[in-house]
């Protein structure tokens, strides 16, 4: 397939770079600065709700808020320019496919999208990620500028796949609720060259453009338009079920309902391991999450903090569920914690749970 950054024109490219260097500097700059004066200020803050009230006071916390969403804003105007002045050049690849694929994809013409998913410009994607064939190919262009490049090549979901998901003898089936456009779903085949690789989402242009790149690398992945919390999928038939970054963008009860069909397809002794964030504890640093999902459209982050997801897997039939941190520079899981970090950065971590053997 095609690079849309192989065919960007200079002006184009000039953009781009530009957008990066401004979130490379609001992460490893701003921040920092964010964080002297709040020192400097010398409260001791012992809650994220007095956090959140402290840093709307401060004197740099304008520029630190407006710097995110502005450049983010910026991002998405630079993608959809450029992705849509190609959009028969980038149509045609997903639409024209071998006449034999190695996988499959199923789409659901009348799949029912629920009204917590097209609500929102999730992430302030102009019609978010699901509404156009090339929603798909512009969330995927500006992905790899929020996470600052780090991911080209599938780098940091191949870093959890290696790190956080079990070795599993003869494994038959994992599934990827959430999958997108198949990040997260590709490097599933590295890691389980002999089982069959499902990825599950609500969003059409997500899986065709999944699908078309996985067909164009020669891996074999089949990709289903339905809902992560009713799969259709047959009860215990999978070794593995995971996820990266998918239920902050539901609100709790859905979290919960997802937890419980990811425990109703895993065989028993199959592993949950989903791939999302955890509060870390610290009032201040917290409280920038709260703000940066309020920026970013984003509105589940709170449920996510507040919906007690292991207990919810233990209801759901699972044993040994916890949460472990993880590090995407270049370690993955990391069981002795994120570790010191001056620059602005998600707190990710890992839930896991095993569903017991019969």
């Amino acid at each position: 397939m095609i690079d849309i950054e192989s065919i960007l024109t200079l002006d184009e490219n000039s953009n781009i770079e530009f957008l990066l260097s401004l979130r490379k500097r609001w992460a490893d700059v701003v921040y920092p600065a964010l964080v002297s004066e709040y020192k400097e200020s010398g409260e001791k803050l012992t809650n994220v709700t007095d956090a959140e009230k402290l840093l709307k006071t401060m004197d740099l916390y304008p520029w630190f808020s407006h710097m995110e969403r502005g450049q983010q804003k910026l991002m998405w105007k630079s993608a959809g320019d450029a992705i849509v002045s190609r959009r028969k050049l980038l149509l045609d690849q997903i639409y024209d496919l071998p006449s034999s694929p190695l996988g499959e994809l199923v789409i659901n013409e009348g799949i029912e999208l629920p009204g917590w998913y097209t609500d929102y410009d999730i992430h302030l994607q102009p019609g978010s990620f699901y509404s156009d064939d090339l929603s798909a190919y512009v969330y995927e262009f500006g992905a790899r500028i929020v996470m600052l490049r780090d991911n080209d090549g599938f780098k940091f979901h191949t870093l959890f796949a290696k790190t956080a998901l079990p070795e599993i003898e003869g494994s038959t089936r994992v599934v990827d609720i959430g999958c997108g456009f198949g990040k997260s779903t590709r490097p599933l085949v590295a890691k389980y060259p002999e089982a069959e690789i499902i990825g599950v989402d609500l969003a059409a242009p997500g899986l065709r453009l999944a699908h078309a790149g996985a067909e164009a690398e020669g891996v074999a992945i089949k990709y289903i338009n339905a809902d992560g919390r009713y799969t259709g999928l047959e009860s215990g038939s999978c070794d593995v079920v995971t996820g990266t970054m998918v239920l902050h963008e539901m609100p709790s009860a859905a979290m919960v309902e997802t937890i419980q069909e990811a425990a109703r397809l895993l065989k028993p002794g199959g592993q949950l391991h989903f791939l999302e964030f955890k509060e870390t504890g610290e009032p201040f640093r917290d409280a920038t999450i709260y703000g940066h999902a309020e920026r970013n459209n984003e509105p589940f982050f709170r449920d996510l903090f507040a919906t007690n997801l292991i207990q919810a897997a233990h209801e759901a039939g699972l044993t040994d569920a916890h949460w472990t941190p993880f590090d995407e520079r270049a370690k993955g899981l990391s069981p002795e914690g994120w570790g010191a970090r001056e620059e602005w950065h998600f707190p990710w971590a890992v839930l896991s749970a095993k569903k017991a053997e019969a």
